[in-house]
């Protein structure tokens, strides 16, 4: 009764149009969830993603569950998931995807989930890896385990956003490294990031984890830049 009345004084508001949350939402409204539009590259093997990597890496699997735009409902989520501390957002998200690949048939396509891991003084300042969040809710959704643990950022680069294609490969080229390699050996392996842009540094984490004896690499993304 008292959570009620606390609710009928400060109601929850979804997080993207800010309208009231109904019983049984949390942080975003179906509304906005029913509009967030999805890619369904799993289901497209020659999709945009995969193409950013051709000639690069090999990847097996491209994916990414929505199409981020500037501006959007969905550019307006992730801000929240990534500088207000909102992790839940991540894990709800990222369980949802899961659950969608799990019907279309991925639960058994892959042995471990892996976060694009951020350096230790980076995390530090943060507080938390949104990519490790989204992992958590992917692996709850396919069931498949995941670690944050087994890939490692051994240096500390600079932000991302405003570097064209060059300076970004540049900023990532062998920062990665697998601290024991069992951990990944003959493993197919899925690599976890909140919003995939040029493709860089997945680029980067996908190239480590080849080398160092994981047999395939795909890629699952909350978003895609396009």
């Amino acid at each position: 009764m008292i959570q009620d009345f606390v609710a009928l004084i400060y109601p929850d508001l979804c997080i993207s149009c800010e309208n009231t949350l109904n019983k049984g939402e949390k942080y975003i409204c179906i509304s906005c969830l029913l509009e967030l539009p999805e890619t369904n590259y799993h289901k497209e093997k020659e999709n945009p993603i995969a193409k950013k990597f051709y000639g690069k890496v090999l990847i097996q699997n491209a994916m990414a569950f929505y199409r981020f735009k500037k501006g959007s409902r969905l550019q307006t989520i992730m801000h929240q998931l990534k500088y207000k501390e909102a992790q839940e957002i991540g894990e709800i998200l990222g369980k949802k995807y899961g659950l969608k690949l799990k019907k279309d048939g991925f639960s058994e396509a892959f042995d471990l989930i892996i976060p694009v891991p951020l350096h230790k003084n980076k995390l530090l300042k943060r507080g938390f890896n949104q990519a490790a969040v989204i992992s958590k809710g992917l692996s709850e959704g396919l069931g498949i385990p995941y670690s944050d643990e087994i890939l490692v950022r051994s240096i500390y680069t600079d932000s991302q956003t405003k570097k064209n294609r060059m300076e970004r490969w540049k900023n990532v080229d062998n920062i990665f490294i697998v601290p024991n390699l069992d951990d990944i050996k003959d493993k197919r392996i899925v690599i976890v990031d909140d919003v995939i842009t040029t493709g860089s540094t997945i680029e980067a984490c996908a190239d480590a984890l080849l080398k160092n004896g994981a047999s395939e690499v795909s890629i699952a993304c909350l978003a895609v830049a396009e």
